[in-house]
């Protein structure tokens, strides 16, 4: 027990003073499905990410839009995170593939997504849960999709001293 506890504290510390957060971050995901993925944060903790991807074993692509909530879970840098948002998606085949009948539809619905995410240095790390439920269209009604994606922090987040006060009022002087 000794052993974990110590392994936990030294991951929270690492995370700590090694970690930053971000604004807006850009890569890859690999999973059940492969794409590419787009962070961007709007909120202290919200963010809305952007996934174009396409299956291993289907012939669809989807292009997802999610607003996710983070939580933080061991530090500031390692997170958890719930979100919902649309999809769309469309067959990336030929028109006699016998995967889908006569009368399919391309898929249009809604997707979850929970995960964990740390933050180091200039890399975010994420692993995830995806669901996505097609409200039409669609080989099938939902695709639970896992996935781990890699990016790299373009712009980071600089949070203000507080103890110099808010310099938001840049035309007031000190």
């Amino acid at each position: 027990m000794k052993k974990i506890a110590t392994i936990i504290t030294l991951a929270a510390l690492a995370t700590s003073a090694f970690a930053q957060r971000y604004n807006t971050a850009f890569g890859v995901r690999l999973g059940t499905d492969w794409g590419i993925t787009i962070q961007q944060r709007i909120a202290e903790h919200t963010t809305i990410e952007g996934i174009v991807q396409a299956g291993f074993k289907r012939s669809e692509a989807m292009v997802t839009l999610l607003g996710e909530q983070h939580f933080p879970f061991i530090g500031r840098r390692f997170n958890t995170y719930f979100g919902a948002g649309p999809h769309m998606g469309w067959r990336t085949d030929d028109l006699n593939n016998p995967e889908f009948g006569e009368d399919y539809k391309n898929p249009i619905g809604v997707t979850l997504i929970g995960g964990i995410e740390l933050n180091l240095f200039r890399l975010n790390l994420s692993w995830d849960i995806k669901p996505a439920i097609n409200l039409v269209g669609g080989v099938k009604s939902v695709y639970f999709q896992t996935g781990v994606s890699l990016r790299y922090i373009i712009f980071k987040f600089d949070k203000p001293n507080r103890r110099k006060g808010n310099k938001w009022k840049f035309w007031e002087k000190d």
